[in-house]
């Protein structure tokens, strides 16, 4: 099974800009879709954006400050925050599964997950 760590979170003032990153210990990291997940105090763990063979998409709030990439030399996924907003002060995390969904909603899913990163805290001031 394939483990995540994610890493990058941290403190950052609105309209700033931080990189997450989302590594993978195991093989055939390319044969696996990953997702970017948030999850704040009294809220349940929503989605972020994701990447697949052929796709990317992105919760509405995000689009267009948000950007997912994944380097799979590397075995890393990443998630570039630009344009910060204190809303999106949340733990990050990123998750993974190795499995083709016929229908590429479900990989905006928690459920449809099977292994997930420890998270990252991301704080954006006012």
């Amino acid at each position: 099974q394939v483990r995540l760590v994610e890493s990058g979170g941290g403190l950052m003032q609105a309209g700033g800009s931080l990189r997450l990153s989302c590594t993978a210990s195991g093989r055939a990291f390319n044969t696996y879709a990953v997702g970017w997940f948030r999850q704040t105090p009294g809220k349940e763990r929503e989605f972020v954006a994701h990447t697949d063979w052929a796709s990317t998409a992105y919760e509405d709030s995000v689009k267009g400050r948000f950007t997912i990439s994944r380097d799979n030399a590397k075995n890393t996924v990443y998630l570039q925050m630009d344009s910060l907003k204190p809303e999106d002060t949340a733990v990050y995390y990123c998750a993974a599964v190795r499995a083709v969904y016929p229908n590429s909603a479900a990989y905006t899913e928690v459920g449809s997950y099977d292994v997930w990163g420890q998270g990252t805290q991301v704080t954006v001031s006012s």
